[in-house]
């Protein structure tokens, strides 16, 4: 069974021949493990291209994810200043909007101009024909709720929710058009059949679950509906303990929801069991990080262990790693999958 075809089956629930095995992004490992910046690989899609496909064949993810770390670019396109790192994601300089006004001066149709983020589809494009047929080729992008917190800025998000909860949704609401604004060509052209979604912003770390439910769950379930509609997968992250947020994540519509580390997998599985498929959770920094390679293949079996019976599971990080992590741990973690016996 080809790695796609693992993961593929796990999202329709079933039991794939193996256990499905990817990280979750990997862009600034990927990039900073392989001497190049995010500037340099945002200047030629052929070069951001090559870099993933070599990488593919070094990390043996099933998933490759395009444009991961670029998550703030599509922001940026309409209209806002990055600034770049020594190592990581840039950031957006500052926040782009702060009143009504002008949020509706913002326009979609300014992301297809944007010469960044043409790099990334050009190079989804390019990636998606070499190795497309072997790996399950993504796109990543924010949700919903964490792209309306770039927007609006972080901060003024959360104070908003108390002050302004209309403008919020206001936001949030442009914010999901932007996700289905990035993804429209790749899913128009056949490139991808699978998004990426990580809406950190939405954790349970930073919100409750009353106000998941009113300002995250609503877009969500918006935009994950229209991709079904579209015949494409969806993967969706939210970092931090989101225990008691599930019950909502299941009404969200993705095929596949992964777990930060601090879930409890083995509960998750139960309450997911039959209904959507899970992914995660080892430790991107405790256990990946810090750990031997010895440590975290036991993590990981003790993981799939939790999870995996049953099908519907995919083994993952239980969010992104750190370019610090050592490709030895990487090649234990996948090997954990690829040598398990059911």
């Amino acid at each position: 069974m080809k790695p796609r075809d693992a993961v593929l089956e796990a999202f329709r629930l079933g039991v794939p021949d193996r256990i499905p095995v990817a990280l979750f992004g990997g862009g600034a490992w990927t990039i900073f493990n392989s001497d190049n910046t995010f500037l340099t690989l945002a200047e030629s899609p052929q070069k951001m291209a090559d870099v993933l496909i070599s990488m593919s064949s070094k990390l043996r993810s099933d998933i490759v994810y395009c444009g991961s770390g670029y998550n703030n670019f599509h922001a940026a396109a309409l209209g806002g200043e990055m600034k770049f790192r020594k190592v990581g994601p840039p950031d957006l300089a500052a926040p782009l909007v702060n009143s009504l006004k002008e949020l509706d001066k913002l326009d979609l149709e300014d992301l297809a101009g944007d010469k960044i983020v043409n790099t990334i589809w050009d190079a989804t494009r390019i990636v998606s024909e070499e190795i497309g047929g072997e790996y399950l080729v993504t796109a990543t992008c924010w949700g919903p709720f964490t792209l309306g917190a770039q927007i609006m800025g972080v901060e003024n998000l959360m104070i908003s929710i108390f002050r302004d909860p209309g403008f919020v949704k206001k936001v949030v609401d442009f914010a999901a058009r932007l996700n289905l604004e990035f993804y429209r060509p790749l899913i128009e052209e056949s490139v991808i059949e699978v998004v990426s979604i990580a809406d950190p912003t939405a954790s349970g770390d930073l919100i409750s679950k009353k106000h998941f439910d009113e300002f995250a769950l609503p877009y969500l379930r918006r935009i994950n509906r229209e991709f079904k509609k579209k015949g494409v997968y969806s993967l969706v992250h939210i970092c931090g303990d989101t225990t008691d947020k599930l019950a909502s994540i299941l009404e969200c519509g993705a095929t596949c929801f992964t777990l930060d580390y601090k879930v409890d997998l083995k509960a998750a599985k139960e309450l997911f069991k039959g209904k959507m498929c899970i992914a995660g959770n080892v430790d991107p920094v405790g256990v990946m990080n810090e750990k031997t390679p010895e440590e975290v293949k036991e993590a990981s079996l003790r993981a799939i262990k939790d999870g995996a019976e049953g099908g519907g599971y995919v083994l993952m990080p239980g969010c992104d790693i750190p370019p610090s992590v050592p490709l030895e741990n990487i090649q234990a973690f996948i090997n954990a999958a690829h040598e398990y016996k059911t």
